[in-house]
């Protein structure tokens, strides 16, 4: 057994379950599940009990989460003491971000970690922008990129980098190039796509709420890429942050049209908890990420 296999059985005592287990340690539920066998052919014993209904940690179960839990721990404060020696901060950093954060608001952060920090690595887990609170809560992230409401969140610290507004993109070789009218007169008669939750939805929502508005929409989705892959077959206009269509792939292959103040402007940035517990070493990489999103200003 190895420091890894450790910590995936932890990860799985913690969760008491295979699937939810698999995705947060990057494996597939066969591959896990054969992990977890060779753990328990090298302990001798079984470790779990589990049917079709849950997973229950055995007698002896217990007994390997405490051996795993204080080896692992050990390993961290053995690391962070050596590291102080040679005064570098090493471990992984596990990130939470969309695939557009990952190529606008993430490059100039990992450019300051990584001339200053070179043996701290960042683990990224790409998903729904929506999500992005959830896996900070959760613990599957200690920091994410995520739209910021202008009350913030509770028990969560916020660093605003880039305000974008919302706007709908139209495939440039589709039919909705050109539209005219009101907002109102817009969302009720030109086929939507939307986000199926986040704030850009609660804001849509409130607003056609606030103003009686019957939206035509033609489909629903999560994540910002799978707006645009719909809208850019040409069967709706999407509810997207300006910023998507700025950088990367989709730069000349849509047209906006503008949402005005009806949906407003929002804030795009870092999001992690204020406080974290753990061990030293993960304390040091918290303290390493206050110092390289101090460097990064708000434009």
């Amino acid at each position: 057994m190895d420091f890894y296999e450790l910590e995936v059985f932890k990860t799985l005592a913690e969760t008491l379950h295979f699937s939810r287990t698999a995705l947060k340690v990057n494996l597939s539920p066969s591959a896990l599940s054969r992990l977890i066998s060779r753990l328990e052919e090298e302990a001798g014993t079984e470790l779990f009990d589990r049917d079709n209904r849950k997973v229950t940690l055995t007698q002896a179960g217990k007994e390997f989460l405490a051996f795993s839990t204080k080896v692992l721990k050990d390993k961290e404060d053995i690391s962070y003491s050596l590291s102080r020696k040679n005064n570098s901060v090493s471990g992984t950093l596990p990130v939470y971000a969309s695939v557009t954060a990952c190529y606008t608001i993430l490059p100039e952060f990992i450019k300051i970690l990584s001339a200053r920090y070179p043996l701290v690595h960042l683990s990224v887990q790409t998903g729904d922008p929506a999500d992005a609170l959830n896996a900070v809560k959760e613990g599957r992230a200690v920091i994410a990129v995520a739209a910021i409401p202008e009350e913030g969140f509770s028990s969560i610290e916020t660093h605003p980098v880039k305000r974008t507004p919302l706007i709908y993109a139209a495939s440039a070789d589709g039919p909705y190039t050109n539209i005219y009218g009101s907002p109102q007169d817009i969302v009720s008669s030109v086929p939507l796509i939307l986000p199926k939750a986040g704030l850009a939805r609660k804001r849509f929502d409130k607003w056609t709420k606030s103003r009686n508005v019957k939206p035509v929409i033609a489909a629903e989705t999560e994540g910002n890429e799978a707006i645009l892959a719909i809208a850019q077959l040409g069967l709706g206009i999407g509810l997207v942050p300006r910023i998507v269509l700025e950088n990367g792939p989709y730069k000349g292959k849509f047209v906006i049209h503008e949402a005005g103040n009806a949906l407003g402007y929002y804030d795009v940035g870092f999001i992690r908890k204020k406080e974290i517990t753990g061990t030293q070493n993960e304390r040091r990489i918290y303290n390493v990420v206050t110092e390289v999103l101090s460097e990064l200003l708000p434009q």
